[in-house]
């Protein structure tokens, strides 16, 4: 078993104070924790961030979006699988190899894209999707295993809000390259080559960027100790401690809506919204306030629900219910009035799709079609449908906050915490793998949206229990437990946490 960190062998402290000074400015040691988690923090905003950005896009950057849909099925279904067992891998491999290994699979799905450009293999696509999705489990195991094992406790929180500042960046510059590849390719519909191929490259980069990861061994804090090596529970040990928790802390079930509504809204936002409304043009611009308003809408609902001066714990756990609730309806009656504004959706989709397959091949295209509305960034409504758009954005980030903050407030046991992520991230990807197959098999828009809307209200209505008999006042401090249990907190805090940050 691992040590702890107050285990963790001291060093002298001048060893790691400093690293080089450049232009009278001196930096972190490349062998702090500060500047591996800016490592970390690069190689997520160049694979994961940059397939938000091309995701974003709505169908991957084509026009019709069964391909993508099945391929994304494919890829939280392996995810959901590989999840368990990819600690197992990084106890053997170690965190460079299993880090650049989860980049690898990110450069193949857009690879696989930029092949359907030009061979239409649908296989292919579906293939790299989930490929992807055992790449991705490798790769946020060993991200979370750096994020939990690095830094000190006391400088834990502060990283990982570096880490998702440098990593949400990764999807609103990645969302910038459509723009510009692609301006004066409004009626095409489809991403042309150049922009797969640069998503392709800066993916490729984070991969080979992986390997400059220094070996925890190797790693010295501020404070002059070393970082324990972390070993993973096996997936047996993983099995059972989830079964474990589910009989002694079964209110968790009643958050379990919440949980699979917590990527559900995706496919209508991305593939319905996104794609159907909006040229090309207009859907990449849109993408780019979406992702900022990610970032925005977690700091502030973040800085809400940990705020002491609005109350005791329990009282900003009803004051975030109510804020987001009232957010939630307000922005999905927003997308009604969008939604009963256009109708038969799918088949415009469907004809947009055979226009531009004619026009790759060189073929006059069919004006007779009814088409999609094609909003452009200079139409008339584009502004109000954008905003609308960003407001999606802001909702989701809302919602993944409260989860996890609700998640945190029900207990300070890291082993309660890590199993609660873990059944937030496997039922997450189960209700994505189940949203993008109905989207695959040409469900209407107003099923998605209705549903979409329906979880999460379904979600919140469900957590109210929670809130009003186990959300508590106090909160007992971390050394508790390192104090109790030294040895089994560093395993199971870092245990789950490929789950806990993907």
């Amino acid at each position: 078993m691992a040590d702890t960190e107050a285990h963790a062998e001291t060093l002298p402290t001048q060893r790691s104070a400093h690293g080089p000074v450049i232009l009278g400015i001196k930096l972190p040691a490349w062998r702090s924790p500060l500047m591996q988690v800016i490592l970390i923090g690069f190689v997520c905003f160049l694979c994961p961030g940059m397939f938000n950005a091309l995701n974003g896009l709505g169908a991957g950057g084509q026009v019709e979006s069964s391909v993508t849909s099945n391929a994304l099925v494919a890829l939280y279904t392996t995810f959901a699988f590989f999840g368990f067992i990819a600690g197992t891998g990084l106890n053997y491999f170690g965190a460079r190899p299993t880090l650049a290994f989860g980049g690898l699979g990110y450069a193949l799905y857009s690879a696989s894209l930029l092949a359907y450009n030009h061979t239409s293999n649908a296989g292919f696509v579906i293939f790299s999707g989930a490929m992807l999705g055992v790449c991705a489990a490798f790769l946020w195991c060993a991200q979370g295993t750096v994020m939990m094992s690095y830094p000190t406790e006391s400088e834990k929180g502060r990283y990982i809000g570096l880490f998702w500042g440098i990593f949400n960046m990764g999807a609103v510059i990645g969302s910038i390259s459509p723009i510009v590849q692609n301006w004066d390719f409004v009626a095409s519909g489809v991403v042309n080559d150049g922009t797969y191929i640069g998503f392709l490259v800066l993916m490729i980069t984070g991969a080979i960027l992986a390997f400059f990861l220094v070996p925890p061994e190797q790693i010295i804090r501020k404070d002059g100790t070393r970082v324990a090596p972390v070993r993973h529970p096996s997936a047996i040990s993983e099995v059972k401690g989830l079964y474990q928790t589910l009989i002694s802390d079964y209110y968790i079930v009643l958050l379990f809506p919440m949980f699979w509504a917590s990527n559900w809204f995706y496919t209508y936002q991305q593939n319905c919204y996104n794609l159907y409304l909006f040229n090309l043009r207009g859907r990449a611009f849109n993408n780019i306030w979406y992702w900022l308003a990610q970032i925005l809408g977690a700091v502030a609902f973040g800085f809400v629900l940990d705020n002491t001066r609005l109350g005791s714990r329990k009282t900003r756990a009803w004051l975030g219910w109510g804020i987001l609730f009232v957010i939630v309806n307000v922005i999905w009656g927003g997308g009604y009035v969008v939604l009963d504004r256009y109708s038969d959706e799918r088949q415009h989709i469907a004809n947009a799709a055979y226009n531009a397959n004619r026009a790759k091949q060189g073929l006059p295209i069919d004006e007779t079609l009814e088409l999609p509305p094609n909003i452009d960034v200079y139409g008339d409504s584009f502004a109000a449908y954008c905003i609308l758009y960003l407001f999606y954005g802001f909702l989701d980030a809302m919602w993944q906050t409260y989860a996890y903050w609700l998640m945190g407030a029900l207990s300070n046991d890291p082993r309660k915490l890590a199993y609660f992520a873990g059944f937030y991230k496997g039922i997450q990807s189960a209700g994505a793998a189940v949203v993008w197959r109905m989207d695959a098999t040409q469900v209407s828009f107003d099923a998605l949206f209705g549903s979409s809307w329906g979880l999460c209200a379904a979600g919140m209505v469900f957590a109210l229990p929670v809130l009003y008999f186990k959300v508590q006042d106090t909160e007992l401090p971390d050394a508790a437990f390192v104090e109790n249990a030294p040895d089994d907190k560093l395993q199971l805090e870092t245990s789950n946490t490929n789950k806990a940050y993907s």
